[in-house]
Protein backbone atom coordinates (compact mmCIF):
# COMPACT_ATOMS: atom_id res chain seq x y z
CA UNK A 1 0.00 0.00 0.00
CA UNK A 2 1.29 3.63 -0.90
CA UNK A 3 2.44 4.96 2.62
CA UNK A 4 0.36 7.49 4.16
CA UNK A 5 1.01 10.29 6.84
CA UNK A 6 -3.38 10.41 7.35
CA UNK A 7 -2.96 11.44 11.25
CA UNK A 8 -5.12 7.89 12.74
CA UNK A 9 -5.84 10.70 15.54
CA UNK A 10 -8.17 12.83 12.82
CA UNK A 11 -10.42 9.19 13.28
CA UNK A 12 -12.02 9.20 16.63
CA UNK A 13 -10.65 5.77 18.74
CA UNK A 14 -14.22 4.62 18.95
CA UNK A 15 -14.93 4.12 15.10
CA UNK A 16 -11.38 2.94 14.02
CA UNK A 17 -11.55 -0.57 13.89
CA UNK A 18 -15.52 -0.30 12.68
CA UNK A 19 -16.26 -3.41 10.11
CA UNK A 20 -12.47 -4.38 10.89
CA UNK A 21 -12.47 -6.36 13.71
CA UNK A 22 -15.33 -7.68 15.77
CA UNK A 23 -17.20 -5.87 18.06
CA UNK A 24 -16.35 -7.63 21.12
CA UNK A 25 -12.43 -7.42 20.26
CA UNK A 26 -12.49 -4.19 19.63
CA UNK A 27 -14.20 -3.10 23.17
CA UNK A 28 -11.04 -4.42 24.50
CA UNK A 29 -8.56 -2.91 22.32
CA UNK A 30 -10.04 1.03 22.27
CA UNK A 31 -9.07 1.86 25.97
CA UNK A 32 -5.63 0.42 24.48
CA UNK A 33 -5.43 2.61 21.29
CA UNK A 34 -6.48 5.37 23.76
CA UNK A 35 -3.81 5.27 25.81
CA UNK A 36 -1.52 4.86 23.04
CA UNK A 37 -2.68 7.83 21.38
CA UNK A 38 -1.71 9.95 24.72
CA UNK A 39 1.75 8.53 25.16
CA UNK A 40 2.16 9.74 21.14
CA UNK A 41 1.32 13.31 22.20
CA UNK A 42 3.21 12.91 25.16
CA UNK A 43 6.74 11.54 24.07
CA UNK A 44 5.93 13.59 19.98
CA UNK A 45 5.95 10.21 18.67
CA UNK A 46 4.84 8.26 15.45
CA UNK A 47 4.13 5.01 14.93
CA UNK A 48 4.98 3.29 11.46
CA UNK A 49 2.96 0.37 10.53
CA UNK A 50 4.51 -2.03 7.63
CA UNK A 51 1.65 -3.95 5.45
CA UNK A 52 2.04 -7.05 7.17
CA UNK A 53 1.14 -5.49 10.76
CA UNK A 54 -2.25 -6.94 12.19
CA UNK A 55 -5.15 -4.85 11.26
CA UNK A 56 -6.04 -3.56 15.01
CA UNK A 57 -2.58 -1.67 14.96
CA UNK A 58 -2.26 -0.83 11.10
CA UNK A 59 -5.71 0.50 11.07
CA UNK A 60 -5.87 1.39 15.13
CA UNK A 61 -2.74 3.32 16.00
CA UNK A 62 -0.33 3.60 12.90
CA UNK A 63 0.33 7.06 11.72
CA UNK A 64 2.38 6.15 8.57
CA UNK A 65 1.46 2.95 7.09
CA UNK A 66 3.31 1.16 3.69
CA UNK A 67 6.47 -0.85 2.51
CA UNK A 68 9.63 -0.27 5.17
CA UNK A 69 11.58 2.07 2.79
CA UNK A 70 8.26 4.16 2.22
CA UNK A 71 7.80 4.28 5.96
CA UNK A 72 11.12 5.48 7.26
CA UNK A 73 11.91 8.00 4.08
CA UNK A 74 8.15 9.42 5.46
CA UNK A 75 9.28 9.01 8.92
CA UNK A 76 12.07 11.74 8.43
CA UNK A 77 10.14 14.33 6.89
CA UNK A 78 8.19 14.24 10.39
CA UNK A 79 9.07 16.70 13.05
CA UNK A 80 8.78 13.40 15.15
CA UNK A 81 10.91 12.95 18.47
CA UNK A 82 10.56 9.24 18.77
CA UNK A 83 9.56 6.94 15.98
CA UNK A 84 8.00 3.24 17.03
CA UNK A 85 8.57 0.92 14.27
CA UNK A 86 5.86 -1.88 13.99
CA UNK A 87 7.60 -3.94 11.73
CA UNK A 88 10.99 -6.14 11.81
CA UNK A 89 14.38 -5.18 13.40
CA UNK A 90 15.81 -4.17 9.81
CA UNK A 91 13.32 -1.83 9.12
CA UNK A 92 13.88 -0.04 12.31
CA UNK A 93 17.04 0.26 11.50
CA UNK A 94 16.79 1.84 8.08
CA UNK A 95 14.58 4.25 10.23
CA UNK A 96 17.47 5.37 12.80
CA UNK A 97 19.87 5.33 9.76
CA UNK A 98 17.61 7.65 7.69
CA UNK A 99 16.41 9.52 11.07
CA UNK A 100 19.92 9.81 13.00
CA UNK A 101 18.90 12.11 15.18
CA UNK A 102 15.75 10.53 16.54
CA UNK A 103 14.53 8.10 18.71
CA UNK A 104 13.74 4.70 17.15
CA UNK A 105 12.08 1.88 18.74
CA UNK A 106 10.73 -1.65 18.28
CA UNK A 107 8.53 -2.87 20.38
CA UNK A 108 9.82 -6.33 20.57
CA UNK A 109 13.29 -6.93 19.91
CA UNK A 110 13.41 -10.26 18.83
CA UNK A 111 11.16 -9.40 15.79
CA UNK A 112 14.02 -10.17 12.98
CA UNK A 113 13.93 -11.67 9.49
CA UNK A 114 14.66 -15.20 7.86
CA UNK A 115 15.68 -13.04 4.52
CA UNK A 116 17.83 -10.71 6.47
CA UNK A 117 19.86 -13.16 8.82
CA UNK A 118 20.67 -15.54 5.66
CA UNK A 119 23.87 -13.40 4.49
CA UNK A 120 26.44 -11.37 6.60
CA UNK A 121 29.31 -8.63 5.79
CA UNK A 122 31.87 -11.81 5.83
CA UNK A 123 29.32 -13.82 3.48
CA UNK A 124 29.32 -10.63 0.96
CA UNK A 125 33.23 -10.52 1.40
CA UNK A 126 33.43 -13.77 -0.06
CA UNK A 127 31.51 -13.23 -3.12
CA UNK A 128 33.29 -9.89 -3.88
CA UNK A 129 36.43 -12.79 -3.41
CA UNK A 130 34.94 -14.89 -6.45
CA UNK A 131 33.45 -12.06 -8.61
CA UNK A 132 35.83 -9.15 -8.17
CA UNK A 133 34.65 -7.05 -11.22
CA UNK A 134 31.04 -7.63 -10.11
CA UNK A 135 28.99 -4.98 -8.15
CA UNK A 136 27.00 -6.12 -4.70
CA UNK A 137 23.19 -5.36 -5.16
CA UNK A 138 21.22 -6.30 -2.02
CA UNK A 139 17.57 -5.81 -1.25
CA UNK A 140 16.23 -3.51 1.38
CA UNK A 141 15.33 -6.32 3.58
CA UNK A 142 18.87 -6.70 5.22
CA UNK A 143 20.42 -5.31 8.21
CA UNK A 144 22.47 -2.28 7.95
CA UNK A 145 25.70 -4.17 8.03
CA UNK A 146 24.80 -5.73 5.03
CA UNK A 147 23.70 -2.49 3.48
CA UNK A 148 26.94 -1.15 4.21
CA UNK A 149 28.86 -3.85 2.39
CA UNK A 150 26.90 -3.40 -0.66
CA UNK A 151 27.67 -1.22 -3.80
CA UNK A 152 23.97 -0.69 -4.00
CA UNK A 153 20.33 -1.37 -2.73
CA UNK A 154 17.23 -2.24 -4.09
CA UNK A 155 13.20 -2.60 -3.64
CA UNK A 156 11.22 -5.37 -4.93
CA UNK A 157 9.54 -2.71 -6.86
CA UNK A 158 13.13 -1.01 -8.41
CA UNK A 159 14.95 -3.87 -8.57
CA UNK A 160 15.74 -4.57 -12.85
CA UNK A 161 15.91 -0.65 -12.94
CA UNK A 162 18.86 -1.04 -10.54
CA UNK A 163 20.69 -3.74 -11.95
CA UNK A 164 19.86 -2.01 -15.49
CA UNK A 165 21.37 0.83 -14.51
CA UNK A 166 24.40 -0.49 -13.34
CA UNK A 167 27.45 -0.43 -15.57
CA UNK A 168 28.74 -4.34 -15.23
CA UNK A 169 27.74 -7.58 -17.55
CA UNK A 170 27.73 -9.35 -13.79
CA UNK A 171 26.06 -8.49 -10.92
CA UNK A 172 26.23 -10.24 -7.49
CA UNK A 173 22.28 -10.13 -5.92
CA UNK A 174 21.28 -10.76 -2.85
CA UNK A 175 19.68 -12.00 -0.50
CA UNK A 176 17.17 -13.62 -1.93
CA UNK A 177 17.30 -16.22 -4.64
CA UNK A 178 13.66 -15.71 -6.02
CA UNK A 179 13.45 -12.05 -6.21
CA UNK A 180 17.13 -11.86 -7.71
CA UNK A 181 15.98 -15.02 -10.18
CA UNK A 182 12.65 -13.18 -11.37
CA UNK A 183 15.36 -10.25 -12.18
CA UNK A 184 17.63 -12.55 -14.28
CA UNK A 185 14.75 -13.64 -16.31
CA UNK A 186 14.35 -9.61 -17.66
CA UNK A 187 17.86 -8.71 -18.23
CA UNK A 188 20.96 -10.02 -20.31
CA UNK A 189 23.01 -9.29 -17.28
CA UNK A 190 24.69 -12.27 -15.65
CA UNK A 191 22.99 -12.29 -12.13
CA UNK A 192 25.39 -13.96 -9.42
CA UNK A 193 22.30 -15.15 -6.31
CA UNK A 194 22.46 -16.18 -3.05
CA UNK A 195 20.85 -18.68 -1.60
CA UNK A 196 18.80 -16.84 0.93
CA UNK A 197 14.75 -16.80 1.15
CA UNK A 198 11.77 -15.18 3.10
CA UNK A 199 10.08 -17.97 5.36
CA UNK A 200 6.47 -16.85 4.56
CA UNK A 201 6.79 -16.39 0.53
CA UNK A 202 9.38 -19.52 -0.09
CA UNK A 203 5.79 -21.82 1.43
CA UNK A 204 3.64 -20.69 -1.76
CA UNK A 205 3.63 -23.25 -4.98
CA UNK A 206 2.54 -23.27 -8.04
CA UNK A 207 0.14 -26.60 -7.91
CA UNK A 208 -1.51 -24.82 -4.58
CA UNK A 209 -2.44 -21.38 -6.48
CA UNK A 210 -3.10 -23.64 -9.69
CA UNK A 211 -5.72 -25.26 -7.47
CA UNK A 212 -7.19 -22.23 -6.46
CA UNK A 213 -7.61 -21.17 -9.68
CA UNK A 214 -10.09 -24.51 -10.49
CA UNK A 215 -11.79 -23.86 -7.28
CA UNK A 216 -12.75 -20.41 -7.96
CA UNK A 217 -13.53 -20.03 -11.07
CA UNK A 218 -12.24 -15.91 -12.70
CA UNK A 219 -9.87 -15.39 -9.78
CA UNK A 220 -7.00 -13.22 -9.95
CA UNK A 221 -3.68 -14.28 -8.46
CA UNK A 222 -1.09 -11.15 -7.55
CA UNK A 223 1.94 -12.38 -5.92
CA UNK A 224 5.08 -11.32 -4.36
CA UNK A 225 8.52 -11.33 -6.68
CA UNK A 226 10.05 -12.94 -2.95
CA UNK A 227 7.97 -16.33 -3.81
CA UNK A 228 9.00 -19.30 -6.18
CA UNK A 229 9.45 -18.81 -10.03
CA UNK A 230 6.55 -21.31 -10.52
CA UNK A 231 4.32 -19.09 -7.91
CA UNK A 232 5.45 -16.85 -10.39
CA UNK A 233 4.61 -18.05 -13.15
CA UNK A 234 0.81 -18.81 -12.01
CA UNK A 235 -0.01 -15.47 -10.77
CA UNK A 236 -1.85 -12.64 -13.05
CA UNK A 237 0.30 -10.00 -11.43
CA UNK A 238 3.30 -9.73 -9.81
CA UNK A 239 5.13 -7.04 -7.30
CA UNK A 240 6.04 -4.92 -4.09
CA UNK A 241 3.06 -4.46 -1.95
CA UNK A 242 2.91 -0.98 -2.75
CA UNK A 243 2.63 -2.66 -6.50
CA UNK A 244 -0.30 -5.11 -5.20
CA UNK A 245 -2.01 -2.61 -3.51
CA UNK A 246 -1.87 -0.42 -6.62
CA UNK A 247 -3.28 -2.99 -8.69
CA UNK A 248 -6.00 -3.93 -6.39
CA UNK A 249 -7.39 0.04 -6.01
CA UNK A 250 -7.20 0.16 -9.96
CA UNK A 251 -8.43 -3.33 -11.42
CA UNK A 252 -11.14 -3.76 -8.95
CA UNK A 253 -11.12 -7.70 -9.29
CA UNK A 254 -14.14 -9.78 -8.35
CA UNK A 255 -12.14 -12.43 -6.82
CA UNK A 256 -8.28 -11.98 -5.68
CA UNK A 257 -5.59 -13.86 -4.20
CA UNK A 258 -2.80 -12.04 -2.80
CA UNK A 259 0.26 -14.24 -2.70
CA UNK A 260 1.72 -12.72 0.32
CA UNK A 261 2.00 -12.65 4.34
CA UNK A 262 -1.83 -13.14 4.85
CA UNK A 263 -2.28 -10.05 6.99
CA UNK A 264 -1.72 -7.64 3.98
CA UNK A 265 -5.47 -8.52 2.51
CA UNK A 266 -7.16 -7.67 5.78
CA UNK A 267 -5.47 -4.32 5.64
CA UNK A 268 -6.12 -3.46 1.92
CA UNK A 269 -9.55 -4.49 1.80
CA UNK A 270 -10.72 -1.14 2.00
CA UNK A 271 -9.26 -0.15 -1.52
CA UNK A 272 -11.59 -2.91 -2.89
CA UNK A 273 -14.96 -3.23 -0.92
CA UNK A 274 -16.54 -5.42 -3.25
CA UNK A 275 -13.97 -8.40 -3.96
CA UNK A 276 -13.79 -11.38 -2.36
CA UNK A 277 -10.65 -12.09 -1.00
CA UNK A 278 -9.54 -16.01 -1.43
CA UNK A 279 -6.83 -16.13 1.20
CA UNK A 280 -3.49 -18.49 0.88
CA UNK A 281 -2.55 -17.78 4.16
CA UNK A 282 1.58 -18.12 5.33
CA UNK A 283 1.86 -15.88 8.36
CA UNK A 284 5.41 -13.95 9.48
CA UNK A 285 5.93 -15.24 13.33
CA UNK A 286 8.33 -12.34 13.50
CA UNK A 287 5.93 -9.65 12.09
CA UNK A 288 3.28 -11.15 14.81
CA UNK A 289 5.65 -10.24 17.46
CA UNK A 290 4.85 -6.83 17.39
CA UNK A 291 1.15 -6.24 18.90
CA UNK A 292 -0.73 -3.22 20.49
CA UNK A 293 -0.02 -4.00 23.50
CA UNK A 294 4.53 -4.18 23.31
CA UNK A 295 3.66 -0.69 21.33
CA UNK A 296 2.29 0.69 24.18
CA UNK A 297 5.18 -0.59 26.39
CA UNK A 298 7.53 0.59 23.88
CA UNK A 299 6.04 4.21 24.46
CA UNK A 300 5.81 4.04 28.18
CA UNK A 301 9.52 2.97 28.76
CA UNK A 302 10.62 4.29 25.51
CA UNK A 303 12.41 0.57 24.54
CA UNK A 304 13.32 -1.43 22.59
CA UNK A 305 15.63 1.51 21.55
CA UNK A 306 17.78 0.92 18.44
CA UNK A 307 20.85 2.20 17.57
CA UNK A 308 23.44 1.95 14.38
CA UNK A 309 27.03 2.61 14.73
CA UNK A 310 28.19 5.89 12.96
CA UNK A 311 30.63 4.24 9.88
CA UNK A 312 27.77 1.45 9.32
CA UNK A 313 24.89 3.87 8.76
CA UNK A 314 27.23 5.69 6.62
CA UNK A 315 27.65 2.54 4.28
CA UNK A 316 24.54 1.39 4.78
CA UNK A 317 23.31 5.23 3.55
CA UNK A 318 25.54 5.57 0.73
CA UNK A 319 23.94 2.28 -0.63
CA UNK A 320 20.57 3.44 0.17
CA UNK A 321 21.55 6.65 -2.33
CA UNK A 322 23.29 5.02 -4.73
CA UNK A 323 19.76 3.54 -5.40
CA UNK A 324 17.29 6.55 -5.11
CA UNK A 325 19.74 8.06 -7.51
CA UNK A 326 18.95 5.73 -10.24
CA UNK A 327 15.45 6.89 -9.89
Amino acid sequence: MPATATPRSLIPVGVRLEGIVPDIERTILEPIIAEIEELKQARNAVVLAHNYMTPDIFHGVADLRGDSLQLARLAAQTDADVIVMAGVHFMAETAKILSPDKTVLIPDARAGCSLAESITPADIAVLRAQYPDAPVVTYVNTSAAVKAASDITVTSSNALAVVESLDADRVIFTPDRFLGAWVAGQTTKQIVLWEGACEVHERFTGAELAALRQGHPGLKIIAHPECPGDVLAEADYVGSTSGMSNWLRDEQPAKVAMVTECSMADNVAELAPATEFIRPCNMCPHMKRITVHNIRTALENLEVEVHVEADVAAGARAALEAMLAVG
